[in-house]
């Protein structure tokens, strides 16, 4: 079976956050002013995980928004008194570019997140927060981006108030070495390889984890797969769970009022298999237990490995994402991104 450079990204995960926690400074935002996390994909799944965090460590008296780069780029609000994070993989996009050329033109402060390489955002601020990713299903970005937004989040609530995530984040990177050390989930690649769609929920902060395991699955399994809350998953798609679907289920950290159960229950129904993916011992696609806050920075990593295993089975190459392959070569290359 193959071996892949986007495995050794997954296992450098826990040296690559934990480096990330003990190098970023981040500044002080302002909790007065509106925050607005953007970023495309993978990014903005990051983002919205930090504008979750904020929202829930302030009880709701700050409530930013994560919007989509290319939305912000040109059409949403901007305004003078906005704090805009630009979360990007290389810092070269399209999209969250013209973001921080917007943002300057009115005003606004401006901080990138963005990992090490000649690109150089135009910000008031740049946090630099791992190596270059060397395969194209990018994974210690993700992670590291999230170390580097949790650093934001705390400068903006202030020492007291950001206790509970700062804390949560110092165990993450000993939490990844387990995730990472642990028996490769083969057995749910073998349930799911053949399967399509493949229906990925979870519910809060996990449909975000869902949103990113979802997109890695194209990306790096050429499958597609489809990630949302839990409360949609139960609603007007289950009119089309049928062979050869499948469903992977994120155990929800607190209590999601018994719907996970239900989901998992109604594709049993329908006759499908249901992947679980859980800290309990017996779960199909395991992590460590940890605060719900951090739980997406270490479910999504089975869930990475997943996507290593499906590539080994199906032939497909989660270094390239396609990108070596006509005609798909030809036709991504003529879209700018």
């Amino acid at each position: 079976m193959p071996t892949f450079t986007y495995d050794e990204q997954i296992a450098s995960q826990p040296a690559a956050v934990r480096d990330a926690l003990g190098s970023i400074a981040a500044p002080a935002l302002d909790p007065a002013r509106p925050v607005v996390f953007t970023g495309i994909g993978t990014s903005l799944h990051a983002c919205r995980i930090a504008a979750r965090w904020t929202a829930a460590l302030t009880d709701g008296a700050i409530r930013p928004h994560a919007v989509e780069a290319h939305e912000l780029a040109g059409q949403a609000p901007l305004r003078a008194d906005d704090q805009v994070v630009v979360v990007s993989h290389r810092g070269s996009k399209r999209f969250p570019n013209a973001v921080l050329q917007r943002a300057r033109d009115v005003g606004a402060r401006t901080v990138a997140v963005t990992g090490d390489g000649p690109h150089e955002p135009d910000a008031d601020t740049v946090l630099r927060t791992c190596a270059g990713e060397r395969a194209a299903t990018h994974t210690v970005s993700y992670l590291t981006a999230l170390a580097a937004l949790g650093r934001l989040v705390a400068g903006l609530l202030g020492e007291a108030a950001a206790r509970p995530l700062t804390a949560a984040l110092a165990a993450v990177p000993e939490h990844l070495q387990q995730a990472v050390d642990a028996p490769a989930p083969v057995a749910a690649a073998e349930q799911l390889a053949a399967r399509s769609p493949l229906v990925m929920a979870g519910f809060g902060l996990d449909a975000v984890t869902a949103g990113e395991a979802a997109l890695k699955i194209k990306e790096g399994a050429y499958l597609w797969a489809e990630g949302m809350s839990v409360e949609a998953a139960l609603h007007g798609p289950a009119a089309v769970y049928q062979e050869p679907a499948a469903m992977v289920t994120i155990a929800p950290a607190g209590d999601d009022g018994g719907r996970i159960g239900q989901l998992q229950q109604l594709g049993r129904d329908l006759g499908l298999p249901v992947v679980t993916c859980a800290s309990e011992p017996e779960a199909d696609l395991w992590f460590p237990e940890a605060p719900a806050m951090v739980q997406p920075m270490l479910s999504i990593v089975p869930l990475q490995r997943l996507v290593a295993e499906l590539a080994r089975l199906r032939g497909t190459n989660p270094d390239t994402i396609r990108t070596d392959e006509e005609p798909w070569a030809s036709a991504m290359k003529r879209v700018r991104l």
